[in-house]
């Protein structure tokens, strides 16, 4: 099964800030929910179809928004929605 994987702008704004270092990290961990499409938990309500995977990054926990397209059944397609802190994450996961 080959997942395309692809990326917001605003999944992008926040990479673009990190530091090499970092970058590497969060690539690791996007390989880690490419393997493994349950490794995040899904969401209820309002983002329903949403998946957020948490990690740590500078001593930080991190979470990483993802969406499968076109279900979380037979996905073709791995959408990177967000990546932050936890502070207000949700709220702007919403917008």
């Amino acid at each position: 099964m080959l997942l395309e994987v692809c990326a917001t702008s605003s999944f992008d704004r926040v990479v673009k800030k990190l530091h090499t270092k970092e970058k590497k990290i969060v690539d690791a961990e996007i390989a880690a929910v490419v393997e493994n499409l349950t490794l995040g938990q899904e969401k209820k309500g309002d983002l329903l179809g949403v998946f957020v995977h948490k990690f740590k990054l500078n001593r930080q926990e991190m979470l990483l928004a993802y969406e499968l397209l076109p279900n979380k059944l037979k996905p073709k397609k791995l959408i990177l929605l967000a990546l932050g802190p936890h502070e207000n994450f949700y709220l702007t996961l919403k917008r």
